[in-house]
């Protein structure tokens, strides 16, 4: 361990959609976090490692805060409360030409509760069309909090994300690092694999069937050759689901899979062998049980 390495424990928070996984892979270079236009597409707080020289970042991926209505929304919303106090600092996302409202107000508290160091990320500057909004919108953020930086980005085009990583790096304090310096996520493949499936889906499928969905990863082995083979099943609540996402003549469910698979082959750098199955769980999202055999933690549930 070098005397002068650095570290610092960072989560991601904010309401759903506004690009909180977008930032983390920019920050990373590599996607570890899926991302799509649907809201709380993160389910799971998704660690990603950044280590560039003496400094190690450890970033929390949390789902966006939203109003839960099911077992899943109440383990997600708990999720963002456990990172938030659990960190040295906290990376508020918001998106640009949009006021605080009650999600920023309550994290904002949070913050304050807690003496929390915290940056604000300004996100999709690149759909700015009057740029004046921005220094409107900066204004009203500095009297909400006293933020150690606000910094105005584009996970899209990478515009600020320089600024944004310096600033990141000066929460760290020495202790050395926690990770090896070539880790990039603590997140087991099946977890990553599964991931980039059910991302597939939130893209390719209409609004209301995403998050009825779960993707669970039953076999996982390496052949002599190299290729990986990957056994994946999809969970849906009904019928009508099920047939949408196998689609006509099973065009839909081959689109899925195979983004899926060109997705898996890149991260794991190998060939990979993905077979998918669908299948109807009824009402899942409301049954703790199920919900905890698709890898969320029991720990988080009523």
């Amino acid at each position: 361990m070098n005397q002068n390495d650095k570290s610092a424990f960072i989560a991601i928070v904010g309401r759903p959609n506004v690009g909180k996984s977008s930032i983390l892979n920019r920050l990373l270079g590599q996607k570890i976090a899926i991302v799509s236009s649907k809201p709380q597409t993160t389910r799971n707080r998704i660690t990603g490692v950044l280590t560039e020289g003496e400094y190690q970042l450890v970033f929390f991926d949390t789902p966006g805060l939203h109003k839960p209505k099911n077992k899943l929304g109440r383990y997600m919303v708990r999720s963002v409360s456990e990172s938030v106090g659990g960190v040295d600092c906290c990376m508020l996302v918001v998106e640009a030409d949009r006021e605080p409202g009650k999600t920023e107000l309550d994290l904002t508290d949070k913050f304050k509760a807690l003496g929390m160091p915290a940056i604000l990320a300004i996100n999709k500057i690149d759909m700015l069309k009057e740029k004046d909004v921005l220094m409107k919108q900066i204004l009203a953020y500095s009297k909400l909090y006293d933020f150690d930086a606000i910094v105005p980005v584009s996970a899209q085009d990478g515009s600020g994300m320089g600024e944004l990583l310096d600033e990141l790096k000066k929460q760290a304090s020495e202790g050395g690092h926690f990770f090896d310096d070539d880790t990039l996520t603590d997140q087991p493949e099946r977890v990553i694999a599964a991931e980039l499936i059910r991302e597939k889906i939130l893209r390719l499928c209409d609004k209301e069937i995403p998050h009825g969905t779960a993707v669970l990863i039953e076999k996982m082995k390496t052949r002599d050759n190299g290729m990986l083979d990957i056994d994946a099943t999809i969970f849906c609540e009904r019928e009508t689901h099920k047939r949408i996402i196998i689609g006509k003549n099973g065009a839909m469910l081959k689109k899925i899979s195979t983004y899926a698979r060109q997705d898996i082959e890149r991260f794991f750098d190998c060939k990979v062998f993905l077979q998918t199955w669908i299948k109807v769980k009824e009402d899942w999202r409301n049954r703790a049980q199920l919900v905890q055999n698709f890898g969320y933690d029991e720990r988080n549930f009523d």
